[in-house]
Order: C-alpha cells, then structure tokens, then sequence
C-alpha cells in the first residue's frame, strides 16, 4: 500500500471513530440510556483528565507486557525455528505442546504465586507462559514455510548450520514470524491484564477492578481505552519495524495496489 492509500486508510479510520464517538454521546445525552451502565464518552474523558489518563499504569503494563513478551521470543523463536526444521524434534515436544497449549493464563496465576510470589517476576512469568507456545508455534510454521531447496543450496556452498540458520532460515521466515508476533503481543496483554487483577496495586488491569470495586464505570472504560489506544500505537511501531526490515513487502503492496 503506497503513502496516499496509507494515509487515506487513516482518515478513514479517524473519520470512523469520531462519528463512533459521536453517536455514543448522544445516545447517552438524549436517548435515556443510564450514565452509570453506561458513561459518555465526554465523562470518560472528564475521569481521564483526572487520573491523568493512567499514564503510570500504562507504562507499568507495558513493561510488564514486553519483558514477559521478549523472554518468551528469546527461548520460543530460536526453538520454534528448530523444531520446523528437524521432525523429531517437533515430534518430541509436541506432547508438551498440547499439554500448555490450551491452558489460559488464568490457569497459571495459583502456580505463579506460589513460585514468584506477588512481585514483578509473577507478572514476568503470566505473561511468558502466555506468549512461548504462541511463539514456539509462529516459528516452527515460518520454519516450515521455507523451501528445502533453499537450505539444501546453502549447505551444497559450504555454509555451517549456524550461518543456515542465521543467513537463510530466519531472513525468509521473517515475514510469518512478525505476523505472529503481532498475534501474540495481543495475548501478551491478556496475559498481563489478568495477572494484574490479582495481589498488585498498579497497572490497567487493577485499574479496571479497582473502577468496578468503587462503582466507577467511567474508571473502567477509560482502562479498557487505555488497553486500545497503547496496544493501536504498538500496532503501529510494529508496522514501522516491518516496513523497515522487510522494504521489499512495502515496495511490492505499492506497485499491487497502483496496478
């Protein structure tokens, strides 16, 4: 997609939000629906300016979210990258796989507990637990995605395995592990979310118990805004690293849409 169809996306979207906006307050100015069930967007914003928009909460769970996140890439990724290349490895860890697969985070907390006590390393583990499988899954697909012949070729001009691994398999996997690792920073911040709602007294996801705790809807909605808007602006640096490590994708989805 070329800067002109890029921006015009975003107006679009923009455009699309206020008029979102708009309705909703005036369906609560006019149309007789409860501010409490139900605050205005101009009360959320009114909470907002007084809390000061959760800043602090913000930046706590968005440290929570990227240390838990990169700890997981750092061990899932490389294994993930050799589990998609070497079939009894996969077939050795896939028993494990399907057991934490399908666990949710909650599931983790008791144990996390118990291990890590309420510090920062509980938050740290919910969130690895949440993201490795995600990952270690991301990377053995991408892993798989890659031609044999490529690998083959490499090997035939004398490479060794570390510089298979490094020069050819991660370069072409590249683009279906960014694409997971969008997908699984989503689940990263469910992970920490439900961490934070249990024995902490900082971040967005204490700040939406402790907005029900007192009533305060309005508290709640401008948590789970907070939630939106900080993970559309990673959403959006994460576009930037794409389009700054994969420029031949942006050149290519430029000349498509053109044509």
């Amino acid at each position: 997609m070329g800067y002109r169809g890029r921006w015009r996306e975003i107006r679009t979207m923009v455009f699309s939000l206020l008029f979102f906006l708009a309705v909703w307050q005036a369906a609560v100015s006019i149309g007789g629906i409860n501010p409490y069930t139900l605050p205005a967007p101009s009360r959320i914003l009114a909470r907002g300016w007084q809390e000061g928009f959760l800043w602090r909460d913000i930046l706590v769970s968005s440290v929570r979210v990227l240390v838990g996140f990169s700890l997981a890439a750092a061990v899932a990724v490389p294994l993930g990258l050799l589990v998609g290349i070497h079939g009894w490895l996969r077939s050795a860890l896939a028993p494990v796989l399907a057991a934490i697969r399908p666990l949710p985070s909650m599931s983790w907390i008791p144990l996390s507990i118990i291990w890590f006590g309420l510090g920062e390393e509980q938050k740290y583990y919910i969130v690895f637990m949440g993201c490795f499988a995600p990952l270690l899954v991301y990377a053995s697909q991408a892993a798989r995605s890659v031609p044999e012949d490529w690998l083959r070729a490499a090997r035939n001009l004398g490479s060794t395995r570390w510089q298979e691994l490094t020069l050819v398999l991660l370069p072409a996997a590249l683009p279906d592990l960014l694409a997971g690792f969008k997908v699984t920073l989503a689940i990263a911040w469910t992970c920490v979310i439900s961490a934070e709602m249990v024995g902490t007294n900082s971040g967005l996801g204490f700040a939406i118990l402790h907005g029900k705790d007192i009533g305060g809807t309005d508290l709640v909605f401008l948590g789970m805004m907070c939630i939106a808007c900080t993970v559309a602006i990673l959403d959006a640096l994460f576009y930037l690293l794409e389009s700054a490590l994969l420029p031949y994708r942006r050149r290519y989805e430029g000349h498509h849409n053109s044509g």
